[in-house]
């Protein structure tokens, strides 16, 4: 099926949909709305959460990769004396003031 055919089954039934909404009277057409209401809130508001889900699970990879980094940077540039960590650069001598 082509696009073309898809697009005009999709534009027939919302062709049938308006026709029987045409056809009900006003409070089974004010039922009829609500309902229609109520469902597409529900598909757009789950279609949000699962695209900042994706977004969300993305960017805590990330953090989790870039906060690994960090680790085993500090950890490999780290030098334990006892019990205090001291880094490489404070072992170079200074300039004194």
């Amino acid at each position: 099926m082509g696009v073309d055919k898809l697009f005009s089954i999709f534009v027939a039934a919302v062709c049938v949909v308006m026709l029987i909404r045409l056809a009900l009277g006003d409070a089974r057409r004010a039922r009829f709305d609500r309902a229609f209401l109520q469902t597409w809130a529900r598909v757009h508001r789950q279609s949000l959460a699962i695209w900042h889900w994706r977004r969300k699970r993305k960017s805590a990879a990330e953090a989790r990769q870039v906060a690994q980094e960090v680790i085993n940077r500090v950890r490999h540039r780290v030098e334990k004396e006892g019990n205090v960590l001291t880094p490489d650069a404070f072992k170079e001598p200074r300039k004194p003031h």
